[in-house]
């Protein structure tokens, strides 16, 4: 298997991140669904400006830590009896984003971010990117961050000043080859980001069909992946 098609499932991933975040803050007051802290900066402005949301942003986090635990002593649990617990987690992932999207469709558009079909809504979708950043942790980590490009745009900066400064210890191959993968997956984030806004423009509530499809792409590039993976060598 070549390492452009092992990095399938991440680009994906990354682009379901970008889409569901975008999707969500627009759609429920502010609220980040993937980039959970972020949750404390619009907590501030709902109660500095008065603006609704602030339950389903006070809940995020610890609604978050209790599914990265939870998805943590699962997929720990069944590793040593089943060998496709990484492909299981992103089907639960998919189930979620699933009810979600029902969730939102029946129930939207949230004009109370505190309204409790909104903060189930973001719950659930909260819970859905959970268990993709606790999966992409234990399974792809050295693949990088689906959710959170902070960290990732840093290490590109740094790698593009050590490729103008040379370190003698690092190979100039690596840094580039680094760089070029870590810019994609900031590309094809902000790209999921940029269809979430669009699609939520046009189509308001109904944007959140979309993830559930990217979810099953997702999944179905990991089966692939394992079935060439397995197949016998010719």
């Amino acid at each position: 298997m070549s390492s452009g098609n092992s990095m399938i499932v991440p680009f994906l991933l990354s682009l379901t991140a970008g889409y569901v975040d975008t999707a969500g803050f627009l759609a429920l007051q502010g609220l980040f669904t993937a980039h959970v802290t972020g949750n404390f900066v619009t907590l501030g402005a709902s109660l500095a400006l008065g603006t609704s949301g602030a339950v389903a942003k006070l809940l995020a986090l610890p609604v978050f830590c209790a599914v990265v635990m939870a998805v943590r002593l699962l997929s720990s649990a069944l590793t040593q009896r089943w060998r496709f617990v990484f492909e299981a987690m992103l089907g639960l992932k998919v189930l979620l984003l699933i009810v979600g999207a029902a969730l939102a469709i029946e129930f939207g558009p949230f004009r109370n971010g505190d309204s409790w079909q909104a903060v189930i809504t973001g719950m659930v979708l909260v819970s859905a990117m959970a268990i993709q950043n606790a999966v992409h942790r234990v399974y792809l980590g050295s693949s990088p961050p689906s959710t959170l490009m902070t960290g990732t745009t840093t290490q590109i900066m740094i790698d593009l000043a050590d490729m103008i400064y040379a370190r003698d210890n690092v190979p100039a191959g690596q840094i580039r080859s680094r760089v070029a993968m870590m810019s994609k997956n900031v590309i094809i984030f902000a790209i999921g980001c940029a269809a979430a806004a669009l699609l939520y423009a046009q189509y308001n509530i109904w944007c959140f069909v979309v993830p559930p499809l990217l979810g099953g792409l997702s999944l179905l590039a990991r089966l692939t992946e394992q079935t060439l993976k397995d197949a016998p060598k010719i």
